[in-house]
């Protein structure tokens, strides 16, 4: 076969483009893909402005080669009581998951979830709980690599009456969302009534329970402020909060190279807690805001009037640390800690109303969720999405009035 010139040259340009395509390929590594899952929706606020930014953030920082993918609504299956699970066992790389839905586990966590422990503002209890965990946490967490740790909005007394004292809420059955706000409703009093947070808006329609002890964040998913026309709040600590804590499977960790566990180590602590606290706060004041445009009574109980509830919820705290003291830990220095760092943040600034989204050029991937997944179905003022962990509200919901609308009506209660 006769091999001409202009075939030569072009066989030659052919394997060195060739040769230079493999180059290539090999200086540019390959992406590193993260899965990780929770059980909010994906129109939550948690979703949307906190894990979203949070990714984002992860890939921009690695320059593409870090991808997080994000699974809402608990789309990778199990039930949010096996998150921790899922990134322990690698399941999934990354989970944001509540300790307290296994109650006991993580006792010394759940210390931040006693009554009137934590602060009314989440942005200074996750910053709290944050340094908490450095000193105390290490063995409740040792077989994951923890990211950080956050304490949602505070609880609010949510009835269709004003609560203003202890009196005026005993014998009410009430919705709680962790143990300990369970026995705080008790020890004022009340009957606590836990259940899925999805099947609260039928159980008030149905007067199953004559209200709940929820944070604002939840109020939009659930159309609490439908169903529920009167609103006590607390001036300076939270009656009631639920931990959250992002994890990471320790061999996802492990595998990713120097420079890229670098990338999620300047990305987790204090950074991520901050997020995740302004995050919570942001939503609270736009939620409130928004109830008492409505016209709705948010009765907020000074100190002095809070000191009562605080003495009547005390044997429980006194409780917590007698089952530390079972298992030879000293539940009243870690109280002491948490306390003492909750003062250390007490000063962190308000954070600032949210900004409108900007467009990014390098979006996480979020997983679409299946069409054929049931959706629960309440009534006509419930909610479908996911109740524990959807807080944004639906397209059809009263959207916050601009910032520039008359204050809400707030009653400052001393006694």
């Amino acid at each position: 076969m006769r091999v001409t010139r202009r075939t030569f040259l072009a066989s030659t340009m052919a394997a060195a483009a060739a040769s230079a395509v493999i180059r290539s390929a090999a200086a540019d590594p390959a992406r590193t893909t993260l899965k990780l899952h929770h059980d909010f929706s994906s129109v939550s606020c948690v979703h949307d402005r906190f894990l979203v930014p949070w990714a984002r953030k992860i890939e921009a920082d690695s320059g593409g080669r870090l991808r997080v993918d994000i699974f809402p609504s608990m789309q990778l299956g199990g039930q949010r009581a096996q998150l921790f699970d899922q990134a322990r066992d690698g399941i999934v790389d990354i989970v944001w998951a509540a300790p307290s839905e296994t109650p006991g586990r993580f006792a010394k966590t759940e210390a931040f979830e006693l009554p009137f422990v934590a602060s009314r503002r989440a942005l200074v209890s996750s910053r709290a709980i944050e340094d908490y965990a450095a000193a105390n946490l290490k063995d409740e967490f040792r077989d994951v690599r923890p990211i950080c740790f956050s304490c949602a909005d505070r609880g609010v007394v949510h009835t269709n009456r004003p609560i203003r004292t202890i009196e005026e809420l005993r014998g009410l059955r009430l919705h709680v969302r962790t143990r300990f706000a369970g026995e705080a409703v008790r020890a004022l009093g009340g009957h606590a009534v836990p259940m899925p947070s999805a099947q609260l808006p039928l159980a008030i329609a149905k007067h199953v329970v004559d209200g709940g002890i929820d944070p604002w964040h939840a109020a939009p998913a659930l159309r609490l402020y439908d169903l529920l026309k009167a609103h006590t709040d607390f001036a300076d600590a939270s009656l009631s909060t639920t931990t959250f804590v992002l994890v990471m499977n320790k061999a996802s960790y492990e595998r990713l190279s120097r420079d890229l566990r670098t990338v999620i180590d300047n990305n987790s602590g204090q950074v991520a807690a901050g997020m995740a606290g302004v995050m919570w706060d942001q939503e609270a004041a736009a939620v409130a805001d928004m109830v008492g445009q409505r016209g709705d009574p948010i009765a907020t109980l000074l100190p002095e009037a809070v000191e009562r509830w605080r003495s009547a919820t005390e044997p429980v705290i006194d409780a917590w640390q007698k089952q530390m003291k079972e298992h030879k830990v000293d539940g009243g220095k870690l109280l002491a800690d948490a306390r003492g760092l909750l003062a250390k943040y007490a000063g962190e600034p308000e954070p600032q109303p949210p900004q409108p989204p900007q467009p990014a050029q390098m979006e996480p991937k979020v997983v679409a969720q299946p069409a054929q997944q049931p959706q629960v179905k309440v009534d006509a003022t419930a909610a479908t999405a996911n109740a524990l962990g959807a807080s944004a509200p639906p397209a059809n919901a009263v959207k916050p009035a601009p910032p520039t609308a008359p204050p809400r009506r707030e009653l400052d209660i001393p006694l």
